[in-house]
Protein backbone atom coordinates (compact mmCIF):
# COMPACT_ATOMS: atom_id res chain seq x y z
CA UNK A 1 0.00 0.00 0.00
CA UNK A 2 2.73 2.43 0.88
CA UNK A 3 4.58 1.96 -2.50
CA UNK A 4 1.49 3.70 -4.52
CA UNK A 5 2.12 6.74 -2.59
CA UNK A 6 6.15 6.59 -3.59
CA UNK A 7 7.43 8.19 -6.73
CA UNK A 8 8.44 5.72 -9.21
CA UNK A 9 12.26 6.71 -9.14
CA UNK A 10 11.88 5.94 -4.93
CA UNK A 11 10.06 2.94 -5.13
CA UNK A 12 12.85 1.69 -7.91
CA UNK A 13 15.76 2.62 -5.41
CA UNK A 14 14.41 0.85 -2.18
CA UNK A 15 13.86 -2.29 -4.40
CA UNK A 16 17.83 -2.04 -5.81
CA UNK A 17 18.75 -1.35 -2.55
CA UNK A 18 17.11 -3.91 -0.10
CA UNK A 19 19.58 -6.50 -1.29
CA UNK A 20 22.75 -4.51 -0.44
CA UNK A 21 20.81 -3.41 3.03
CA UNK A 22 20.22 -7.24 3.80
CA UNK A 23 23.96 -7.90 2.95
CA UNK A 24 25.02 -4.99 5.11
CA UNK A 25 23.21 -6.19 8.16
CA UNK A 26 23.94 -9.86 7.81
CA UNK A 27 27.84 -8.41 8.01
CA UNK A 28 27.50 -6.00 10.55
CA UNK A 29 25.77 -9.50 12.84
CA UNK A 30 28.43 -11.40 11.99
CA UNK A 31 31.13 -8.88 12.60
CA UNK A 32 30.24 -8.87 16.34
CA UNK A 33 31.62 -12.73 16.30
CA UNK A 34 34.36 -13.60 18.36
CA UNK A 35 36.43 -16.77 18.67
CA UNK A 36 37.54 -17.46 21.99
CA UNK A 37 40.00 -19.89 22.66
CA UNK A 38 39.94 -22.42 25.91
CA UNK A 39 43.50 -23.99 26.56
CA UNK A 40 43.02 -26.57 28.94
CA UNK A 41 45.06 -29.41 30.77
CA UNK A 42 42.76 -32.08 28.55
CA UNK A 43 41.44 -30.37 26.26
CA UNK A 44 41.25 -27.09 23.70
CA UNK A 45 38.30 -26.12 22.89
CA UNK A 46 37.80 -23.52 20.45
CA UNK A 47 34.13 -21.59 19.83
CA UNK A 48 32.76 -18.70 17.72
CA UNK A 49 30.73 -16.81 20.29
CA UNK A 50 28.27 -14.49 18.92
CA UNK A 51 27.64 -10.77 21.10
CA UNK A 52 24.98 -12.53 23.39
CA UNK A 53 27.86 -14.69 24.95
CA UNK A 54 26.15 -17.81 22.76
CA UNK A 55 28.42 -20.35 21.17
CA UNK A 56 27.35 -20.72 18.00
CA UNK A 57 30.14 -23.21 16.26
CA UNK A 58 32.63 -25.29 18.38
CA UNK A 59 35.84 -27.48 18.22
CA UNK A 60 37.03 -29.58 20.58
CA UNK A 61 40.15 -32.05 21.02
CA UNK A 62 41.14 -34.19 23.62
CA UNK A 63 44.55 -34.29 24.23
CA UNK A 64 46.20 -37.19 25.46
CA UNK A 65 49.41 -38.01 27.27
CA UNK A 66 51.48 -37.18 24.20
CA UNK A 67 50.43 -33.58 23.87
CA UNK A 68 51.34 -32.75 27.01
CA UNK A 69 55.22 -32.68 26.49
CA UNK A 70 55.52 -29.09 25.55
CA UNK A 71 55.20 -28.86 21.58
CA UNK A 72 54.81 -25.25 21.33
CA UNK A 73 54.41 -26.17 17.37
CA UNK A 74 51.61 -29.46 18.04
CA UNK A 75 49.53 -26.93 20.48
CA UNK A 76 49.79 -24.08 17.61
CA UNK A 77 48.49 -26.84 15.26
CA UNK A 78 45.66 -28.05 16.43
CA UNK A 79 44.13 -24.13 17.70
CA UNK A 80 44.92 -23.25 13.90
CA UNK A 81 42.69 -26.17 12.86
CA UNK A 82 40.64 -25.52 14.97
CA UNK A 83 39.93 -21.90 14.39
CA UNK A 84 39.76 -22.82 10.66
CA UNK A 85 36.95 -25.21 11.28
CA UNK A 86 34.38 -23.09 13.01
CA UNK A 87 34.95 -20.83 10.69
CA UNK A 88 34.23 -22.80 7.84
CA UNK A 89 31.52 -24.16 9.94
CA UNK A 90 29.85 -20.62 9.57
CA UNK A 91 31.36 -20.43 5.90
CA UNK A 92 33.15 -17.27 6.96
CA UNK A 93 36.41 -15.86 6.81
CA UNK A 94 38.70 -14.43 9.61
CA UNK A 95 38.16 -11.19 8.53
CA UNK A 96 34.13 -11.74 9.76
CA UNK A 97 35.50 -11.92 13.18
CA UNK A 98 36.21 -9.24 15.84
CA UNK A 99 39.17 -10.62 18.05
CA UNK A 100 40.34 -13.61 18.93
CA UNK A 101 40.32 -13.94 23.17
CA UNK A 102 42.39 -16.97 24.24
CA UNK A 103 42.08 -18.77 28.32
CA UNK A 104 45.00 -20.78 29.32
CA UNK A 105 46.31 -22.01 32.31
CA UNK A 106 49.47 -20.86 34.32
CA UNK A 107 50.97 -17.85 34.73
CA UNK A 108 50.39 -14.92 31.89
CA UNK A 109 52.47 -12.28 30.63
CA UNK A 110 52.25 -9.82 28.31
CA UNK A 111 50.77 -12.24 25.26
CA UNK A 112 52.94 -15.13 26.39
CA UNK A 113 52.54 -18.55 28.48
CA UNK A 114 55.43 -18.09 30.83
CA UNK A 115 54.50 -21.49 32.34
CA UNK A 116 51.57 -24.19 32.40
CA UNK A 117 52.94 -26.62 34.27
CA UNK A 118 50.11 -29.27 33.31
CA UNK A 119 50.73 -29.14 29.90
CA UNK A 120 54.63 -28.37 29.96
CA UNK A 121 54.53 -25.52 28.39
CA UNK A 122 57.42 -22.46 28.81
CA UNK A 123 57.61 -18.89 27.37
CA UNK A 124 55.10 -19.74 24.60
CA UNK A 125 54.45 -16.24 22.46
CA UNK A 126 50.95 -17.78 21.60
CA UNK A 127 49.70 -14.40 20.95
CA UNK A 128 52.42 -13.70 18.49
CA UNK A 129 52.27 -16.88 16.44
CA UNK A 130 48.53 -16.73 15.99
CA UNK A 131 48.75 -12.93 14.41
CA UNK A 132 51.30 -14.33 11.79
CA UNK A 133 48.10 -16.27 10.38
CA UNK A 134 45.28 -13.98 12.01
CA UNK A 135 45.41 -10.04 11.49
CA UNK A 136 42.72 -9.27 14.35
CA UNK A 137 43.76 -8.25 17.87
CA UNK A 138 44.13 -11.37 19.86
CA UNK A 139 44.18 -11.44 23.63
CA UNK A 140 45.38 -13.77 26.09
CA UNK A 141 44.26 -14.06 29.68
CA UNK A 142 44.36 -16.97 32.63
CA UNK A 143 41.41 -18.99 31.79
CA UNK A 144 39.70 -19.30 35.26
CA UNK A 145 39.68 -15.28 35.44
CA UNK A 146 38.20 -15.36 32.06
CA UNK A 147 35.43 -18.36 33.02
CA UNK A 148 35.08 -16.16 36.25
CA UNK A 149 34.25 -13.61 33.92
CA UNK A 150 31.73 -15.20 31.98
CA UNK A 151 29.67 -16.26 35.14
CA UNK A 152 29.62 -12.71 36.13
CA UNK A 153 28.23 -11.79 32.94
CA UNK A 154 26.46 -14.49 31.90
CA UNK A 155 26.15 -16.88 34.71
CA UNK A 156 25.86 -18.14 38.26
CA UNK A 157 27.79 -15.69 39.71
CA UNK A 158 25.67 -12.54 37.93
CA UNK A 159 23.83 -10.29 40.85
CA UNK A 160 26.60 -11.03 43.64
CA UNK A 161 29.20 -8.90 45.18
CA UNK A 162 31.30 -11.05 47.14
CA UNK A 163 32.11 -14.30 45.29
CA UNK A 164 34.95 -16.62 44.25
CA UNK A 165 34.58 -18.78 41.16
CA UNK A 166 36.96 -22.35 41.18
CA UNK A 167 38.01 -24.15 38.27
CA UNK A 168 38.68 -27.74 39.02
CA UNK A 169 39.79 -29.76 36.17
CA UNK A 170 42.90 -31.11 35.01
CA UNK A 171 44.32 -28.51 37.82
CA UNK A 172 42.69 -25.88 39.65
CA UNK A 173 42.80 -22.17 39.33
CA UNK A 174 40.41 -19.78 40.29
CA UNK A 175 39.57 -15.94 40.76
CA UNK A 176 37.97 -13.36 43.47
CA UNK A 177 35.07 -10.93 43.41
CA UNK A 178 35.43 -8.32 45.89
CA UNK A 179 32.97 -5.67 46.40
CA UNK A 180 32.06 -5.93 42.83
CA UNK A 181 35.96 -6.07 41.04
CA UNK A 182 37.92 -9.24 40.04
CA UNK A 183 40.94 -9.16 42.77
CA UNK A 184 44.22 -9.13 40.56
CA UNK A 185 47.90 -8.19 41.68
CA UNK A 186 49.95 -5.90 40.51
CA UNK A 187 53.17 -7.79 40.42
CA UNK A 188 51.41 -10.84 38.70
CA UNK A 189 47.93 -12.48 37.57
CA UNK A 190 48.52 -14.13 41.08
CA UNK A 191 45.05 -15.84 43.21
CA UNK A 192 46.68 -19.12 42.58
CA UNK A 193 44.04 -21.08 44.48
CA UNK A 194 45.26 -24.35 43.55
CA UNK A 195 48.74 -24.53 44.84
CA UNK A 196 47.58 -23.29 48.78
CA UNK A 197 48.69 -25.95 50.83
CA UNK A 198 46.42 -28.01 52.93
CA UNK A 199 48.57 -30.92 53.68
CA UNK A 200 52.18 -30.63 55.19
CA UNK A 201 55.05 -32.26 52.79
CA UNK A 202 52.08 -33.98 50.97
CA UNK A 203 51.50 -35.20 47.81
CA UNK A 204 53.80 -34.57 44.79
CA UNK A 205 51.96 -31.55 42.64
CA UNK A 206 53.17 -30.47 38.84
CA UNK A 207 54.15 -27.24 40.21
CA UNK A 208 57.29 -29.29 41.86
CA UNK A 209 55.71 -28.18 45.53
CA UNK A 210 54.23 -30.73 47.86
CA UNK A 211 50.29 -30.78 49.57
CA UNK A 212 49.15 -28.05 46.94
CA UNK A 213 44.83 -28.00 47.06
CA UNK A 214 45.67 -29.37 43.39
CA UNK A 215 47.44 -32.22 44.31
CA UNK A 216 44.50 -33.42 46.56
CA UNK A 217 41.32 -32.02 44.68
CA UNK A 218 41.52 -31.50 41.19
CA UNK A 219 39.84 -33.83 38.53
CA UNK A 220 43.06 -35.12 36.91
CA UNK A 221 43.99 -36.03 41.16
CA UNK A 222 40.96 -37.97 41.23
CA UNK A 223 42.35 -39.76 37.98
CA UNK A 224 45.06 -40.65 38.85
CA UNK A 225 44.32 -42.09 42.01
CA UNK A 226 41.34 -44.27 40.13
CA UNK A 227 43.38 -45.51 38.03
CA UNK A 228 46.74 -46.63 40.52
CA UNK A 229 43.78 -48.02 42.71
CA UNK A 230 41.61 -49.72 39.91
CA UNK A 231 45.04 -50.48 37.35
CA UNK A 232 42.98 -49.48 33.93
CA UNK A 233 44.27 -47.34 31.64
CA UNK A 234 45.40 -43.24 32.42
CA UNK A 235 43.92 -42.71 28.68
CA UNK A 236 40.72 -41.10 30.44
CA UNK A 237 38.55 -38.56 28.77
CA UNK A 238 36.76 -37.07 31.50
CA UNK A 239 33.73 -38.60 30.48
CA UNK A 240 35.28 -42.13 30.78
CA UNK A 241 36.36 -41.42 33.91
CA UNK A 242 32.71 -40.23 35.27
CA UNK A 243 31.52 -43.79 33.87
CA UNK A 244 34.56 -45.72 35.65
CA UNK A 245 33.27 -44.22 38.90
CA UNK A 246 29.63 -45.03 38.48
CA UNK A 247 30.19 -48.81 37.15
CA UNK A 248 32.18 -49.02 40.98
CA UNK A 249 30.14 -47.14 42.96
CA UNK A 250 29.61 -49.88 45.32
CA UNK A 251 33.51 -51.22 45.03
CA UNK A 252 34.60 -50.12 49.19
CA UNK A 253 38.08 -48.88 47.04
CA UNK A 254 36.21 -46.08 45.45
CA UNK A 255 33.50 -45.70 48.21
CA UNK A 256 37.09 -44.70 50.44
CA UNK A 257 38.74 -43.14 47.21
CA UNK A 258 36.11 -40.30 47.16
CA UNK A 259 35.65 -39.57 50.77
CA UNK A 260 39.27 -39.01 50.89
CA UNK A 261 38.65 -36.45 47.90
CA UNK A 262 35.50 -35.05 49.10
CA UNK A 263 37.44 -34.57 52.67
CA UNK A 264 40.39 -32.77 51.12
CA UNK A 265 38.25 -30.81 48.37
CA UNK A 266 36.09 -29.52 51.71
CA UNK A 267 39.36 -28.33 53.32
CA UNK A 268 40.23 -26.32 50.66
CA UNK A 269 36.79 -24.57 50.08
CA UNK A 270 36.75 -24.07 54.08
CA UNK A 271 39.96 -22.18 53.47
CA UNK A 272 38.56 -20.28 50.94
CA UNK A 273 35.41 -19.53 52.61
CA UNK A 274 37.23 -18.35 55.86
CA UNK A 275 39.63 -15.68 53.79
CA UNK A 276 37.01 -14.15 51.36
CA UNK A 277 33.59 -14.26 53.03
CA UNK A 278 32.15 -15.20 49.75
CA UNK A 279 28.04 -14.89 48.70
CA UNK A 280 28.97 -17.57 46.62
CA UNK A 281 31.52 -19.82 45.13
CA UNK A 282 30.55 -21.24 41.60
CA UNK A 283 32.63 -24.33 40.81
CA UNK A 284 33.27 -24.35 37.21
CA UNK A 285 35.50 -26.83 35.05
CA UNK A 286 35.04 -30.64 34.57
CA UNK A 287 34.25 -30.90 38.07
CA UNK A 288 30.81 -29.28 36.64
CA UNK A 289 29.36 -33.04 36.08
CA UNK A 290 30.30 -34.70 39.22
CA UNK A 291 27.41 -33.02 41.11
CA UNK A 292 25.90 -36.49 42.96
CA UNK A 293 29.18 -38.01 43.54
CA UNK A 294 31.02 -34.46 44.55
CA UNK A 295 29.33 -31.76 44.98
CA UNK A 296 26.19 -32.85 47.08
CA UNK A 297 28.78 -34.83 49.78
CA UNK A 298 31.19 -31.19 49.60
CA UNK A 299 27.77 -29.09 50.27
CA UNK A 300 26.89 -31.51 53.02
CA UNK A 301 30.19 -31.64 54.71
CA UNK A 302 30.45 -27.57 55.00
CA UNK A 303 27.27 -27.46 56.60
CA UNK A 304 27.73 -30.26 59.38
CA UNK A 305 31.58 -29.46 59.34
CA UNK A 306 33.67 -27.67 62.04
CA UNK A 307 35.55 -26.12 59.75
CA UNK A 308 34.32 -22.31 59.03
CA UNK A 309 34.34 -19.52 61.08
CA UNK A 310 31.39 -17.64 60.94
CA UNK A 311 29.70 -21.41 60.37
CA UNK A 312 26.13 -19.52 60.53
CA UNK A 313 27.47 -17.57 57.06
CA UNK A 314 28.33 -20.49 54.58
CA UNK A 315 27.97 -19.28 51.33
CA UNK A 316 26.01 -20.84 48.25
CA UNK A 317 27.76 -23.28 46.53
CA UNK A 318 26.91 -23.48 42.57
CA UNK A 319 28.04 -24.63 39.34
CA UNK A 320 28.97 -22.72 36.31
CA UNK A 321 25.83 -22.25 34.21
CA UNK A 322 28.01 -22.17 31.46
CA UNK A 323 29.72 -25.47 32.74
CA UNK A 324 32.84 -26.45 30.50
CA UNK A 325 32.29 -23.45 28.13
CA UNK A 326 33.03 -20.52 30.18
CA UNK A 327 36.50 -20.17 29.27
CA UNK A 328 35.71 -20.04 25.77
CA UNK A 329 33.11 -17.43 26.53
CA UNK A 330 35.08 -15.23 29.11
CA UNK A 331 38.05 -14.92 27.05
CA UNK A 332 35.71 -13.11 24.90
CA UNK A 333 34.42 -10.88 26.79
CA UNK A 334 36.77 -10.52 29.76
CA UNK A 335 38.66 -7.58 28.06
CA UNK A 336 36.18 -5.41 28.33
CA UNK A 337 35.19 -5.99 31.35
CA UNK A 338 37.75 -5.33 33.20
CA UNK A 339 37.68 -2.09 31.27
CA UNK A 340 34.64 -0.96 32.58
CA UNK A 341 35.67 -2.01 35.91
CA UNK A 342 38.53 0.12 35.89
Amino acid sequence: MISIFLPFFARKYLIASSKFDIIAIKERVINMLKIGIDIGGSHIGVGLVNENGEIVAKREINLMQEDRTGSQEKMLQYIQKSIDKVLANKEIGIESVEMIGIASPGLIKKGMIVKADNLKLNHFNIVGELKKKYHVPIYLDNDAKCAAVAESVYGNLKGYVDSVFVCIGTGIGGAVFWDGHLLESARTPGFELGHMTIEKDGRLCSCGNRGCFEAYSSIGNLKKMVVEKLGITDELTGKQLLEVLRRNLENPVIEDLLEYYNQHLAIGLSNLINIFEPEIIVLGGSIVYYEDLIINPIREKLRKGNAIFNSDMIPKISLAKLKNDAGIVGATVIRSVLHKLT
